[in-house]
């Protein structure tokens, strides 16, 4: 049940369906979760309200920070370093002149501290055990 939020700032039109698209494969694909229960939310943002070391961008520069979320201890770090290698190759793609500055960040809360439709993630599990 991963929440992907993307904000970034370019001087070019983006195709966010298609980047929503990218993101959720990849997330399927390389950590393994529900493409039905994952979430994308893309937020544009001025390219004049982004800065990098104090610094407004380049002209023709894009920057980025893409923060995903996923249950704790659900991926090993050789998955999460694989996600985060692709995930900034596909901003890199869709990002004209991508900043190097860009961020992609793995959150993981608790079972017990998030879940959806009312339900913790730590409520499926147990629910789920032959007890």
């Amino acid at each position: 049940m991963p929440y992907l939020k993307l904000a970034y700032a370019s001087p070019a039109a983006v195709a966010t369906a298609d980047l929503a698209a990218t993101l959720t494969g990849l997330t399927v694909d390389l950590l393994g979760k529900k493409r039905e229960l994952t979430v994308v939310a893309i937020e544009p943002l001025p390219v004049s309200g982004w800065f990098v070391g104090g610094a407004a961008l380049e002209a023709g520069e894009s920057g980025a920070v893409l923060e995903i979320r996923i249950t704790e201890g659900t991926n090993t770090k050789a998955q999460k370093a694989a996600f985060i290698r692709a995930a900034f190759d596909a901003l890199a793609t869709a990002l004209p002149r991508l900043n190097p500055a860009s961020y992609v960040t793995l959150h993981e809360p608790p079972a017990d501290a998030w879940g959806y439709s009312g339900k913790t993630q730590e409520y499926r599990f147990i629910r789920s055990q032959i007890l």
